[in-house]
């Protein structure tokens, strides 16, 4: 017993030519919008890691318990254990430059 074409209109054999695909325009108002707020990169800071604007991204790894340390003196103080530790460099370069007289 025949299943016939099983509601379907066309075979399937014969695919109509595709039609091409219009690429739209770039956007060039859009694009120098975007370039206007892009940072400008050197060499350096695309080497170096993640940068934004210019703050430097930079990865902590911390054991297990000091990171729960963290996290907790963080909670205490209201803020988030990046933003604490971003003080505690921040303080810890400070307090370095005095020394050296800066």
């Amino acid at each position: 017993m025949p299943l016939g074409s099983l509601g379907r209109s066309k075979s399937g054999r014969h695919r109509p030519p595709s039609r091409e695909v219009e690429e739209p325009l770039p956007d060039e108002e859009l694009e120098s919008y975007l370039a206007a707020l892009a940072p400008e990169t050197t060499a350096a800071e695309t080497t170096a890691g993640t940068s934004f604007g210019n703050a430097q991204v930079y990865q902590l790894r911390l054991q297990l318990m000091a990171n729960e340390q963290l996290k907790e003196l963080a909670a205490e103080r209201q803020t988030s254990p990046q933003a604490l530790a971003t003080e505690w460099v921040m303080q810890r370069l400070e307090w370095e430059a005095r020394q050296r007289g800066f």
